[in-house]
């Protein structure tokens, strides 16, 4: 996968906008970033996960997800290595990322 397959998928997601942070392109819905690109290289992808969603797509596909470093990380912020990826997956991972965001909004 590319970085504009990604990109393009990522805006795909009813309301998506891409914004940048930290030198970085960031895609967001309600204003929440929901995926970037570009970190942290630009080979990578990141999708907002919840800790129980990242388990089972690392355990699906661990050569194209893993855990940010950090606290990120182990909110479920997840690293897609975009070389090793298949459309199909990166796809439910940033569908799932949206639905975080945009449910998180709803309720409020």
């Amino acid at each position: 996968m590319t970085a504009e397959a990604f990109r393009k998928l990522a805006l795909a997601q009813s309301g998506a906008v891409e914004m940048a942070h930290g030198g970085h392109p960031d895609f967001r819905a309600g204003g929440k970033v929901f995926a970037s690109l570009g970190y942290p290289d630009a080979g990578c992808g990141m999708v907002k996960l919840t800790p129980e969603q990242q388990a089972i797509f690392i355990e699906q596909a661990p050569e194209v997800f893993q855990p940010c470093k950090g606290a990120w990380g182990r909110g479920g912020a997840t690293s897609v290595d975009l070389a090793a990826a298949r459309p199909a997956s990166v796809k439910a991972a940033v569908e799932a990322a949206w639905t975080n965001v945009t449910a998180k909004s709803k309720r409020k």
